[in-house]
């Protein structure tokens, strides 16, 4: 789950990374997305259609495969090719249980006749990823809002790729896009074992006889990535995009050369919890207002006084709890809105208010 484009320096990288989150600068995709419709506030935003489970594979320890289809009609016709899509990009799976899950297209964006994702099993994780293995097997039905985009790769004349585990699927495309674009490119993958790295094979085919270079780090046989490492090699002013575990990523924000942009996709909102104040919450359409204590989300505290209220992720990436905001200045927290969205609604997982005082259209 798009975003990503801004100039970040070593000083203050923290915050810079942060910014560089929703932030964008003026150079245009590799490939242009049509606009989909938001249903909240009427902006573009993922539209919701049920596909079908049409294959199912293990591509590395605890990671599946999924390739999803169109279901096919009644009338014995074909199903008209689905929305476009451009690497970098991601699906909302509705999954069996209601619970919305977010995970990167890491097939060809020329087929249009199915989407690929891939997960990986999170033992301790909270579900998502289990009712995904667990649950969707081939031909099952399952119901997807998107693509939408939020991590697009941009032209450059050069790239640089990093990877942790599964945070390969947004970057297995942008690596073929970079290849067939002539551009130069590296790539360091890291992951715990060889065996635990989906694409692993096809991720060397592509730097043994290409423009590329490909770095693979397994933790079992060669140790933990070194920071200093990470750009050995690295062309100037390069492009450099990362998935993967958060120290992995601040580990490469550290490291940035100068000159060159940094693009990040989080599994985990990167959202700041110390210096949080109390403030207040007005409902103007159900009357009433709930104290957001310091510790409590805003979602929490409105549950307690609606229940039904809508959410899913709880962690400001697939849009469920987006309500518009009335009055007060927000503390945007999220991984979605973009800019245009944040000047009137707000996620009630993770964004607080700036000051005392918040109104919510709700």
């Amino acid at each position: 789950m798009s975003k990503f484009r801004t100039v970040v320096a070593l000083a203050g990288a923290a915050l810079l990374v942060r910014r560089a989150v929703r932030s964008r600068m003026a150079t245009a995709p590799l490939w242009p997305m049509p606009a989909l419709e938001n249903p909240i506030s009427g902006r573009p935003r993922g539209r919701a259609q049920r596909l079908r489970v049409a294959g199912r594979s293990q591509v590395a320890e605890g990671v599946v495969r999924l390739r999803l289809e169109p279901r096919s009609p009644q009338s014995g016709t074909l199903p008209g090719p689905l929305p476009a899509w451009e690497p970098g990009a991601h699906l909302d799976l509705v999954l069996p249980s209601g619970t919305v899950r977010q995970y990167s297209l890491c097939g060809d964006p020329a087929d249009r006749s199915a989407y690929t994702v891939a997960t990986r099993l999170i033992e301790d994780g909270r579900g998502g990823s289990r009712e995904v293995h667990e649950k969707l097997a081939e031909g099952a039905e399952i119901e997807v809002r998107g693509p939408r985009n939020r991590f697009p790769l941009e032209r450059s004349h050069a790239y640089v790729f990093v990877a942790g585990g599964i945070g390969i699927t947004p970057i297995l495309p942008m690596l073929r896009a970079a290849e067939a674009s002539g551009a130069q490119w590296q790539l360091v993958y890291a992951g715990r074992s060889r065996s635990s790295m989906p694409f692993l094979d096809e991720v060397e085919r592509l730097g043994s006889g290409g423009r590329g270079r490909v770095t693979v780090i397994a933790e079992d046989e060669d140790g933990r990535p070194d920071a200093a490492a990470l750009f050995a090699g690295a062309p100037q002013a390069a492009a450099v995009y990362c998935c993967g575990p958060e120290g992995l990523m601040d580990a490469v924000a550290a490291a940035l050369p100068h000159g060159s942009t940094l693009h990040l996709e989080r599994f985990t909102p990167a959202t700041a919890t110390e210096g949080n104040t109390a403030f207040e919450v007005e409902l103007r359409r159900t009357g009433g207002t709930v104290e957001v204590p310091a510790d409590e989300t805003i979602l929490a505290a409105v549950r307690k006084k609606l229940p039904s209220v809508a959410y899913s992720c709880e962690q400001g990436f697939c849009g469920t709890c987006q309500l518009r905001v009335v009055a007060g200045e927000v503390d945007h927290r999220d991984e979605l809105l973009d800019d245009e969205e944040r000047r009137d609604s707000m996620l009630i997982c993770v964004s607080r208010a700036r000051g005392e005082k918040l109104v919510l259209d709700l």
